[in-house]
């Protein structure tokens, strides 16, 4: 249970630093406690897509990440990250990434802080 809370909270954190370096990627809310509710609402999205849809999708498009070498991994992070955008305003939840090329950026910088902050952040096992 602690390992699912300090991976959410670096969800967060990552998503947050996307929203906050790429103008595409929006978060809005009426006060600064709806947004971090919000974000975390997002990261749990983000989480159950990463954990349920993310290990599929690899699994259909293994011959693409052999051919590529792995960089379609950056393809299949935009489209999760696409997803979770999908599925956010399905549950009006104010938070929305522009477009696919937006999408494989905002994946790169979610993966570069996540590792980083899961280097940082206690195990918790």
């Amino acid at each position: 249970m602690m390992n699912f809370l300090v991976k959410t909270i670096a969800n967060a954190g990552a998503l947050a630093v996307a929203v906050w370096l790429l103008d595409e990627i929006t978060l809005t809310g009426d006060s600064t406690g709806k947004e971090i509710g919000t974000l975390l609402l997002v990261a749990l999205i983000f989480g159950v897509v990463n954990v349920l849809v993310k290990p599929v999708v690899k699994l259909l498009s293994l011959p693409l990440l052999i051919l590529t070498l792995g960089l379609f991994t950056l393809v299949v992070n935009a489209l999760m990250l696409l997803l979770t955008s999908w599925l956010a305003d399905q549950l009006d939840l104010s938070f929305h990434v522009e477009g696919f090329w937006t999408a494989v950026l905002g994946g790169l910088v979610i993966s570069v802080v996540s590792w980083a902050l899961n280097v940082i952040l206690p195990d918790g096992d």
